[in-house]
C-alpha cells in the first residue's frame, strides 16, 4: 500500500549500500514517493538512481560538510550505521541540531538493554560485550533533544515477509529473528508518523 494519504517526505538514508539500507531504500521507491538522499562512503555502490526521486551524496557522518549538505531540506534521516557507532551518533546528533532537523531514526540491535528472555535464547549485552557499541550509540542518541527513534532489531535475514512485533523500551522482546523487509516497513511507518515511537527505543522480531 502507498503511502499517498500522507504527505510526502524529504528522508535521508545513511547507510544506503549497507544490507539494511538497501533494502529500505527500495521500499522506500515501492511504497511511498517521498524524496530519498542516499549517503555512502562509495556512491558507486548504489547502482542506478532513480532520477526523478534520489540523489546521492559521498561521504561520512564523521565528514561535516558532506552531513551538512545531505541534511539540508530533510524531514527525516534514517541511520544504519557501521564502525565506531557512538563516535558516529555524536557527529549526527550535532549536526542534526544545527541544521535543526528533528527526526531520526537509528538502527541500534536487540538485547543492548538485556531485554531478551531466557525463553528466546538469549543474546544480550551482559552475555556479548560486541553490543556496547550499539548501547553507547542508543545513549547518545536518546540523551539528545531530537524526536528519534531507536530500533533494535532481531537477526535480519532476506524474509519477503513484513510479519513483525514492535516491543518498547523495558519490555522483553519477542523473539530472534527479523526481516529487513519488516524493518523497512517500520522505518517507512515511523517516517510519516511523527509521534509513532517518539522519544522511544522499539524492538523488532518476526512474530
Amino acid at each position: 500500500m502507498k503511502w499517498r494519504n500522507i504527505s510526502m517526505a524529504n528522508v535521508l538514508i545513511i547507510g544506503a549500500t549497507g544490507s539494511v539500507g538497501r533494502v529500505t531504500r527500495q521500499y522506500f521507491l515501492d511504497n511511498t514517493d517521498d524524496q530519498l538522499t542516499l549517503m555512502a562512503r562509495s556512491t558507486g555502490r548504489l547502482g542506478q538512481l532513480n532520477a526523478e526521486r534520489e540523489r546521492a551524496i559521498a561521504g561520512s557522518v564523521t565528514d561535516p560538510a558532506a552531513l551538512k549538505a545531505a541534511l539540508a531540506g530533510q524531514d527525516v534521516v534514517f541511520a544504519a550505521l557501521s564502525g565506531n557507532l557512538a563516535g558516529m551518533a555524536k557527529h549526527l546528533v550535532a549536526a542534526m541540531d544545527e541544521a535543526k532537523v528533528n527526526r531520526l531514526l537509528f538502527i541500534a540491535s536487540m538485547g543492548i538493554y538485556n531485554e531478551i528472555p531466557a525463553r528466546v535464547g538469549g543474546g544480550n549485552l551482559a552475555d556479548n560485550p560486541i553490543l556496547q557499541g550499539y548501547r553507547d550509540a542508543a545513549d547518545v542518541v536518546e540523551a539528545s533533544d531530537l524526536n528519534y527513534t531507536v530500533i533494535r532489531p532481531g537477526w535480519f535475514d532476506n524474509g519477503n515477509d513484513t510479519n513483525y512485533q514492535v516491543t518498547k523500551k523495558g519490555e522483553p522482546f519477542g523473539g530472534h529473528d527479523v526481516s529487513r523487509k519488516s524493518i523497512a516497513d517500520l522505518v517507512v511507518r515511523l517516517a510519516h508518523n511523527e509521534t509513532l515511537g517518539s522519544r522511544d527505543s522499539l524492538g523488532i522480531n518476526r512474530q
